[in-house]
């Protein structure tokens, strides 16, 4: 017996979730001023991209994009053992982020662990004046106190399930599905 795995969400109505959270980041931050994007690798660090990007478009100025690589499990993944908590095992942010405005950005919000070890990475780099977590997809079932200031989508799902994000630039195609 296979997965069984349907769409939730197409690739044109995930870039339309992005350009939302995009405009909606601009609003909050009053402009870009002092912005900065920190993607949670893989797909975190592409849909970061694409904000910036598309923020580009919008406002004429490049926002400076990092990465995280946090390791363990996915958030998204249930089979994890989640006793154990996920760790940092690489930055790259060529930029400070002291004083910054720091958009967090990762594909799936699930327990908040991760969430929690890439803010413990990033206040080991600096002290941003403040941190944003923006996230595609919240699916619920936090397990610590960790909410997202913008969501592409909300996306109710049991414990045994798992969302899958898939972007272009990794997975070959776009498009959000539940399995």
């Amino acid at each position: 017996m296979g997965i069984l795995a349907r769409e939730i969400v197409d690739g044109s109505s995930m870039q339309r979730a992005l350009t939302r959270i995009t405009y909606e980041i601009i609003e909050q931050n009053k402009g870009v001023d002092n912005l900065v994007f920190v993607g949670i690798k893989t797909r975190g660090v592409y849909l970061a991209q694409r904000l910036a990007k598309r923020m580009e478009q919008l406002e004429g100025v490049k926002v400076p994009v990092g990465s995280l690589d946090i390791t363990l499990y996915r958030d998204d993944r249930h089979q994890a053992d989640h006793t154990v908590e996920p760790t940092v095992t690489s930055a790259d942010i060529d930029f400070d982020i002291n004083d910054k405005h720091v958009i967090l950005v990762d594909d799936v919000l699930y327990t908040g662990r991760t969430v929690r070890a890439a803010l413990d990475a990033l206040m080991d780099l600096g002290r941003p004046k403040r941190i944003s977590l923006a996230v595609l997809v919240d699916r619920g079932h936090r397990e610590l106190p960790i909410r997202p200031d913008f969501v592409g989508k909300n996306i109710p799902t049991a414990v045994n399930e798992t969302v899958h994000v898939a972007v272009e630039e990794y997975d070959g195609n776009e498009g959000i599905t539940l399995e």
